[in-house]
């Protein structure tokens, strides 16, 4: 059960007109892409896709799954957004009730396990491991965790946890955490626990409906076998601004922080079909993604270059991520910059600085020289 209704606020502009799990990332990808691809790469066949918010281009990407391996008969991706019922109709109220909205849709598929994800996250993992390990502990529920910086420790769910990896106790954003062990939103219920768990938390008045605040410390309360999954390898939430563009440079360089030609575990998109890259005869491009479609007039450095992006002559993009469709004008220069999709900056206008935080600009948006 994936869950990608997100608005993703703290982007600003880039989610104007898409759900965060829609935003385009890496130059051919969209977040939603890597987990997918970790639910192919695992063998898992069935997946529900909760959405919410403006879903239609997520919609319209998804089709039947068939990007990612995920169209076999009897399985597949299934989109379930908010629906009308008899007693009315609302939006998703939390991570939970987002579940148990779709419960019906659990009982069909008769799961004996259920992994529930988030549609905006980027890391690589086999979650036939994870899986490994909630069987080898006898586990009601298991939460994927890692370690992380303790000044960043009271913005997570932590886990306080015994030398067997068993949960002790549940904090959702401790002032003074015990532990820097976070939560990932990652879990694996016992499916006939979850539905009889969600049923309940659905008639609580006093519940948030969300799997933090109220699911978890339940569990705990009751005594149900709760344990870890402790994840050490690339992983990142992109939730503002700044994460976003700086998750995008990890791509680049000869060492990348995340590998996406790593052949064992492929990370697979719903890219359009694209003629190849054009780079012009005084054009130059210096470690950077580039996808297909492109036209390089001018010169390109350490930047994510996405399809059908142009660069115009003695134009010069730095450090930026350039959406599909973006329009650099002939001796403009973007300097730590995100162009959204169609956006353009026109002939000898300036976009962004070295010294600056970096600056977005939305979809179909223009600046023209003079706007700096």
């Amino acid at each position: 059960m994936l869950l990608a209704g997100g608005q993703g606020s703290r982007l600003g502009v880039l989610t104007s007109q898409v759900a965060k799990p829609a935003v385009s990332f890496g130059g051919k990808y969209r977040i939603i892409d890597f987990v997918l691809s970790n639910c192919a790469n695992s063998g898992i066949s069935s997946v529900g896709v909760l959405t919410q918010y403006r879903p239609y281009l997520l919609h319209e990407y998804l089709g039947s799954g068939e990007a990612w391996n995920l169209d076999e008969r009897g399985g597949g991706v299934a989109i379930l957004p908010p629906y009308a019922t008899q007693t009315g109709g609302a939006w998703y109220a939390g991570t939970a009730d987002a579940i148990t909205q779709n419960i019906g849709y659990l009982e069909m598929q008769d799961p004996e396990y259920v992994l529930i994800l988030s549609g905006d996250q980027l890391y690589r993992m086999d979650y036939e491991d994870m899986l490994a390990t909630h069987k080898a502990n006898n586990a009601d529920l298991t939460v994927a965790v890692m370690p992380v910086e303790w000044e960043e420790a009271s913005r997570f769910g932590i886990m306080n946890t015994r030398e067997d990896g068993s949960i002790e106790e549940f904090e959702e954003k401790p002032a003074e955490p015990k532990s820097n062990l976070a939560s990932m939103g990652i879990y694996i219920f016992n499916a006939d626990l979850l539905i009889d768990t969600l049923k309940r938390d659905a008639e609580d008045p006093n519940s948030t409906h969300d799997f933090g605040g109220d699911i978890i410390p339940k569990l705990l309360a009751e005594g149900k076998r709760l344990y870890t999954y402790e994840f050490k390898s690339y992983w990142r939430d992109v939730g503002t601004v700044a994460s976003f563009h700086e998750a995008n440079m990890e791509l680049l360089g000869t060492e990348p922080a995340f590998d996406l030609y790593a052949q064992e575990a492929p990370i697979m998109s719903n890219a359009s079909t694209r003629p190849p890259a054009f780079i012009g005869p005084r054009g130059s491009v210096d470690d950077s993604l580039v996808n297909n479609g492109c036209t390089i007039l001018g010169d390109v450095a350490h930047s994510v270059i996405s399809a059908d992006v142009y660069v115009g002559k003695n134009a010069v993009v730095k450090d930026s991520i350039l959406f599909p469709g973006a329009r650099v004008e002939e001796g403009a220069v973007v300097v730590n910059a995100i162009m959204a999709e169609r956006s353009v900056v026109k002939a000898g206008a300036r976009f962004g600085s070295a010294d600056a935080e970096t600056v977005t600009l939305g979809d179909d948006a223009v600046v023209s020289k003079g706007d700096e």
